[in-house]
């Protein structure tokens, strides 16, 4: 997909200014081990329905040491060292999955509960890249599930920033609205996630926090795509 050296900067822009997508979620209750050579996490199911899965990624490999679910089963799907897990079974609303891991220095990275292949809850996350596929997922779903929603997040998106980008268009010489909506609208899931992390990585920007706090209120967008 090529894109125009005007529309590249003035996505770039925006993505700088602002991003608020971390969400703090309720459902992590990271626990301290006594032997310090065991991280214990507690994932608790607040989804308020039974989800059939748990997608877990770290910032490097782990061996997965245990996954005793109460109030379920949960079980790695493919082996218990690596770096990305797929946990499949069952557990209920309110259960938890009490989740051990060695090194105790490794960090999750991104945590998504699955009801069948469909994601649910808030997801946790600490990466751009992570962001990105989020986003281009999200933007997707609501596409095809509910156009409508789609449409009046990005209009309360333009309106929340309207005299912002108001001051950016004119300074581009090219309307905000009208170059990004057409992306939006028709673009596959990679092709964000894809252009979201092109754009990001020409900016140098290397970690989730260095994109937090500015002058572009997403409130809109995230509230949509429940981030």
């Amino acid at each position: 997909m090529v894109y125009g050296r005007k529309l590249v900067t003035l996505l770039a822009l925006v993505t700088v200014m602002s991003i608020s997508a971390m969400a703090a979620v309720d459902y992590i209750v990271p626990l301290t081990n006594p032997d310090g050579d065991v991280a214990l996490w507690l994932l608790n199911n607040t989804t308020g329905a039974t989800v059939t899965g748990l997608q877990i990624e770290f910032d490097q490999a782990v061996t997965i040491v245990t996954s005793n679910a109460i109030g379920g089963n949960l079980v790695p799907a493919q082996g218990t060292t690596g770096s990305a897990f797929t946990f499949v079974g069952e557990l209920v609303s309110q259960g938890t999955l009490p989740l051990e891991w060695q090194p105790a220095t490794a960090k999750p990275t991104f945590i998504m509960w699955l009801s069948g292949a469909r994601a649910v809850g808030t997801p946790y996350f600490t990466t751009i890249e992570k962001l990105g596929y989020l986003f281009g997922q999200g933007i997707v779903y609501v596409r095809q599930a509910n156009p409508a929603a789609l449409n009046a997040a990005f209009a309360q998106f333009f309106a929340d920033n309207a005299a912002y980008f108001v001051q950016l268009s004119q300074s581009l010489g090219m309307s905000l609205q009208d170059s990004l909506l057409p992306i939006i609208m028709s673009a596959p899931a990679e092709g964000i996630q894809n252009f979201f992390n092109t754009v990001v990585g020409m900016l140098g920007v290397t970690d989730l926090q260095s994109l937090v706090g500015g002058s572009v209120n997403f409130g809109a967008l995230f509230a949509l795509l429940g981030l």
